[in-house]
C-alpha cells in the first residue's frame, strides 16, 4: 500500500504531516511513502484535485484510494485509513 503526501515548499503544516506519515510508515512497514511537491508535479497534482498543502491520499496495492486528508490528520486517522487500505486476511 502507499500513501501520497503532496507538499509545498513554505507549508508550515507540512512539517507535521510528514511526522505523521513517518509514524505511520515505522508502524506498518509494508506502507510506502512518498512525498511529492506541488511545485515540482503541478499537472499531476491538478489532476489528482490536489488544491492544498499538505494533502494525504492513501491508496491501496490495486492502487484505489481509502483515503484522502487535506490538512493533517491524526495518527490514529492515518492508521484507520492504512488498516482500510490492507488486503483481506485470508482464513
Amino acid at each position: 500500500m502507499r500513501l501520497d503526501l503532496w507538499t509545498s515548499a513554505f507549508c508550515a503544516p507540512c512539517a507535521a504531516a510528514r511526522r505523521v506519515a513517518a509514524e505511520a510508515a515505522t508502524l506498518v512497514p509494508d506502507l510506502t511513502v512518498s512525498e511529492r511537491d506541488v511545485a515540482a508535479h503541478p499537472d499531476h497534482a491538478e489532476r489528482l484535485g490536489i488544491r492544498s498543502t499538505p494533502t494525504i491520499i492513501v491508496r491501496g496495492d490495486d492502487g484505489a484510494e481509502v483515503f484522502r486528508s487535506p490538512g493533517v490528520p491524526t495518527r490514529d486517522q492515518l492508521l484507520v485509513a492504512v488498516a482500510k487500505a490492507l488486503p483481506p486476511a485470508d482464513g
